[in-house]
């Protein structure tokens, strides 16, 4: 469908950039600066179990040598047909070679689409029709995954080119192009900052994932916070474990790495020993961590007896809510601040953070109301929040009543990329439509608690699933007459999946799980639970009861 290269409105763009929260900052611009800046420092660490992943060797880089890595690729991609406002696909874990090809991407004025190594043919003939991708980026392996060419196989209208890491006919690695074609593009490149510069994937109630563009004025509103609010400097070593695919990685970790200039340690797949060493060796000062995990640490303290933590100062954590006892007893037994996340691809990341919030129960369990009182960090100030009764659609303005998550202001996007979503995600006076449910709570007002979600999705260790996509796929299973999809709880990741079935025939979770891989799904999508049912609950207009069936589970 493509996007367009100026995502906002002119009157947005004055408005926002006169206030000062929307600058001339472009991805390429900060990264020139870090490299003119510290061209010496270590810039970027791979993860040491990246074998497991791809092939390539284990990397260190300064910021020096990751410019010549930057310029070599944004030749190549020059030269397989990628022209300032093209889309570019990358598939790759966490790696020194998929921040080397981000950055190569948004040099020449490319538009960068992220995907995660989960990504399947299913997902990747979707989101490569969707976006009319160029040239997908990918390694030669993922884990055991022969993934270039699994996506050289795709049938689509237009196929993009594919370029390999470990390519045995031409590996990214050592592959050159004419510099001189890259020296003629770049100087007569002008990258506005309200141009495209990724398209991030988000699975809604949508059967299919939907586009979300960002351009560099929103993705750097975003920044402002996520660098504000854990107080991030060039001083710091940050462990990124979340995937470089959407707010958290990129927002959350990427752009405060190209503002401040930290050490950006890699770390994919998740391995807890893994990880822990590299805190020890890597003398960690900030990091991310599901809550899950945090929770574990401090109930198996003996976890981390050979571990040396002493550098970690701060961890961000959040996609479900924070016990405040876990909170409360990593600041009291190990000085460790926790800070408090809760963000959407498409609208704001809200951080709970010690100096604004200092009590570690309170952090857990609210998070900052932009608007009310409080000299919040970064764009929140700049951020209009409302309420809506979900049912009869008032403004909610009293403390202790939910309301549906309505927001206006410099991080929220333009829009979803064209064809990817059924609806205008903004309401009548242009306030982003959140699908989150919140409500206004503590003292004077002035912070918000979550209480739930409206839309009709499974996040599972932080990933969103949708239950529409499933349930259109097992729609076409001999043996279903009907099927619901549900989450069903787990101490670890959250939520697990479940598949609710009217059976025509015998089946069993195998089956359903060997039907949906065939169809080239994420594993990460697949039920773990079956529950067979004589008939789905239904409401008077014919709507299936989700909540009743998650109440059963």
């Amino acid at each position: 469908m493509g996007v367009a290269m100026g995502l906002h409105p002119h009157e947005r763009v004055e408005q926002y950039t006169r206030d000062g929260w929307w600058t001339g900052d472009t991805v390429d611009r900060l990264f020139r600066d870090k490299v003119a800046a510290r061209p010496g420092a270590v810039a970027i660490v791979d993860p040491p179990n990246k074998p497991s992943l791809m092939d390539g060797a284990v990397r260190r880089l300064s910021w020096a040598e990751l410019d010549v890595e930057v310029d070599r690729i944004a030749a190549v991609l020059l030269e397989s047909g990628a022209a300032a406002g093209d889309v570019v696909a990358v598939q790759l874990p966490n790696s020194v070679e998929l921040a080397v090809t981000f950055l190569a991407g948004a040099r020449i004025g490319a538009v960068i689409t992220p995907l995660p190594v989960q990504y399947r043919e299913y997902e990747l003939t979707q989101v490569i029709t969707m976006a009319d991708v160029k040239v997908f980026v990918t390694a030669d392996r993922v884990g055991d995954r022969e993934n270039a060419e699994i996506v050289r196989r795709l049938e689509v209208p237009a196929p993009p080119v594919v370029l390999a890491w470990g390519d045995p006919a031409r590996d990214l690695e050592t592959a050159t192009a004419d510099p001189a074609v890259l020296a003629a593009h770049l100087k007569g490149l002008e990258t506005d900052p309200n141009d495209c510069v990724t398209i991030c994937w988000t699975s809604g109630t949508e059967a299919t994932p939907k586009g979300v563009p960002r351009c560099h004025y929103d993705w750097f509103a975003v920044e402002n916070t996520t660098t504000a609010a854990p107080a991030l400097t060039g001083d710091d070593v940050v462990l990124n474990p979340f995937p470089m695919v959407n707010m958290a990685g990129i927002g959350g970790v990427f752009l405060p790495w190209l503002r401040t200039g930290f050490v950006l340690v890699q770390h994919h797949p998740f391995d807890l020993l893994v990880y822990l060493d590299q805190i020890s060796e890597e003398r960690v000062t900030y990091t991310l961590a599901p809550p899950a995990l945090l929770t574990m640490l401090l109930q198996k303290p003996e976890m981390l007896e050979r571990y040396d933590i002493a550098s970690l100062t701060r961890i961000g954590s959040g996609s479900a809510p924070l016990p405040p006892w876990m909170v409360k007893g990593w600041q009291e037994r190990h000085g460790i601040a926790i800070i408090n996340f809760f963000g959407s691809n498409e609208g704001i990341a809200l951080l709970s953070d010690p100096v604004h919030i200092p009590d570690p129960e309170e952090r857990a369990r609210f998070f900052p109301r932009p608007g009310a009182a409080g000299d919040w960090p970064g764009t929140l100030a700049a951020t209009r929040v409302k309420l809506v009764d979900p049912s009869t659609g008032e403004e909610v303005t009293e403390p202790g009543r939910p309301g549906e998550l309505r927001l206006s202001g410099p991080t929220v996007f333009a829009g979803y990329l064209p064809g990817t979503a059924a609806a205008d995600p903004f309401d009548e006076d242009g306030y982003l439509v959140t699908g989150d449910v919140f409500e206004i709570a503590g003292p004077g007002g002035r912070y918000l608690r979550f209480v739930d979600r409206t839309k009709d999705l499974i996040i599972r260790g932080g990933t969103n699933i949708s239950a529409a996509e499933l349930e259109g796929l097992l729609a076409g299973h001999p043996a279903v007459m009907e099927a619901a999809i549900v989450g069903y709880p787990d101490e670890v990741l959250g939520e697990r999946v479940c598949a609710v079935v009217v059976p025509r025939d015998d089946v069993d979770l195998p089956a359903l799980v060997s039907f949906l891989r065939d169809k080239g799904l994420a594993s990460y999508k697949l039920p773990e639970r079956l529950q067979v049912v004589e008939g789905l609950p239904r409401n008077a207009v014919g709507k299936i009861l989700k909540r009743e069936l998650r109440d059963r589970l």
